[in-house]
């Protein structure tokens, strides 16, 4: 995931957690709004209940290699916040790419 994809502004996060719509499995919660622009943006996050930053800053490495492999999965015109849970320190990393690729399938049906 490049930089110029990423959701940089604290207020541009904020509302798409506030005013998106909201899918959620095992291992990751998503949460989209539509937007004008062609581009896609994305955001992710671990909370600190995850783990120390040291295992936050892993499981969002692996999470943004994940984004990058299902990158045409996801629809334009869409802003999305990816949020991890703690299953996620357990799971293989195939497990993880199998549950983003059902939520993502969720998130294009909506």
């Amino acid at each position: 995931m490049k930089k110029h994809e990423r959701v940089k502004s604290n207020i541009l996060f904020n509302d798409i957690i506030e005013n998106g719509i909201k899918v959620s499995n095992k291992f990751f919660t998503i949460f989209f709004k539509d937007k004008d622009e062609q581009n896609n943006l994305y955001g992710i996050t671990a909370p600190k209940r995850v783990g120390n930053a040291v295992i936050r800053n892993k499981l969002r490495r692996q999470t943004r290699e994940l984004v990058d492999d299902t990158k045409k999965l996801f629809k334009n015109k869409r802003n999305y916040i990816i949020i991890i849970k703690e299953v996620c320190l357990e799971a293989k990393y195939i497990d993880k790419k199998q549950a983003l690729i059902n939520l993502i399938g969720e998130c294009n049906e909506k």
